[in-house]
């Protein structure tokens, strides 16, 4: 994980050198606010790596393309918190909150063109590939949100349907940051795809485990409340497993559990936790996990580049799917 340390480190130092204006305040303010929180900058990172692999002479020359990224998800996390209504990102208080939505709109905004200018520092010849993915990617993630809010209000979501959101609100963006360092590299259209397809399965895999973590994490070390998708009645993959194989005798009970209030939310986390456990859908869920894995291990161990360069990248996949938190 050495690799991965310098990496991270020359992340954090290129954002910290980006000053922007100071007027008008409540613009940039913001924007300052949401890139100091502390986050993993895994999405920054695997451009570096997708770089690094195919061997970039000076990984520098990734740097643009880095920051883009990381302040491309920044912008979707303030507009998602919006639509959302949340109250905290981690740990703090959202934009929104902190300041109000109208301006948390217009920030996110300024910082999507932000994430243009970013790109357009990168090398003239490679801007037309990086703008293909990038827009692709961008647009992906937008319909992924819409679903996810159409989920809302939809009583029947399969399984299928659940890893193509997923696959759209997360997955992409950690594949096309990797496409995005593979171009800079100058590696084939063949290696680009099977990178891609390495971060998409990956981050659909870290989802299932987000969602199987919120309901048997351990509250000591899981980093927020366990059972908080359950409260909200969010369509996990768990919820949905459940309705698929529920028995009628109990269906009655779970839609009384689904309707209980903020004060019985220990009641209804218990209960739900209880029917998931009956029905083993942790272990459902896991196998569907180590499923997409699998799909994401095949896609780099498919890459024609020595073993020993992919190291880092198995490293980091390794600690994402075995964290706890």
């Amino acid at each position: 994980m050495y690799v991965n340390k310098i990496f991270a480190e020359k992340i954090s130092e290129e954002l910290t050198s980006k000053v922007l204006p100071h007027h008008p305040e409540n613009l940039y303010a913001p924007i300052n606010y949401i890139l100091h929180l502390s986050g993993k900058r895994i999405r920054p990172l695997l451009v570096l790596l997708g770089a690094d692999l195919f061997g970039i002479e000076n990984i520098d020359d990734a740097l643009p393309a880095s920051v883009a990224i990381e302040y491309f998800h920044n912008f979707s996390l303030i507009h998602d918190d919006i639509m959302d209504k949340a109250p905290l990102r981690r740990g703090q208080q959202t934009v929104h909150q902190k300041w109000n939505d109208n301006v948390a709109i217009l920030s996110g905004d300024a910082l999507l063109i932000k994430a243009y200018e970013q790109l357009s520092q990168c090398p003239a010849p490679l801007i037309p590939d990086l703008l293909r993915v990038f827009n692709r990617i961008a647009l992906e993630v937008c319909e992924g949100q819409q679903l996810d809010m159409d989920f809302e209000t939809s009583d029947s979501i399969m399984e299928e349907e659940y890893i193509q959101m997923i696959r759209l609100k997360t997955s992409v963006l950690l594949g096309g940051a990797l496409e995005m360092g593979a171009i800079l590299a100058g590696a084939s259209s063949e290696s680009r795809r099977q990178l891609y397809d390495f971060g998409v399965n990956l981050g659909i895999a870290f989802q299932l485990q987000d969602d199987i973590l919120d309901a048997f994490g351990d509250p000591a070390t899981f980093g927020k409340q366990v059972g908080g998708d359950i409260i909200a009645n969010k369509k996990t993959i768990l919820y949905i497993l459940l309705g698929e194989t529920i028995h009628p005798e109990d269906q009655a009970h779970f839609e009384n559990l689904l309707v209980l209030g903020q004060g019985e939310a220990s009641e209804k986390i218990t209960g739900i936790i209880t029917l998931y456990e009956k029905y083993a859908i942790q272990q459902k869920a896991d196998t569907l996990k180590q499923h997409y894995t699998a799909l994401a291990y095949k896609s780099l161990e498919a890459i024609n580049i020595d073993h020993q360069r992919k190291t880092e990248l198995y490293e980091l996949a390794n600690q994402l799917m075995k964290r706890v938190r």
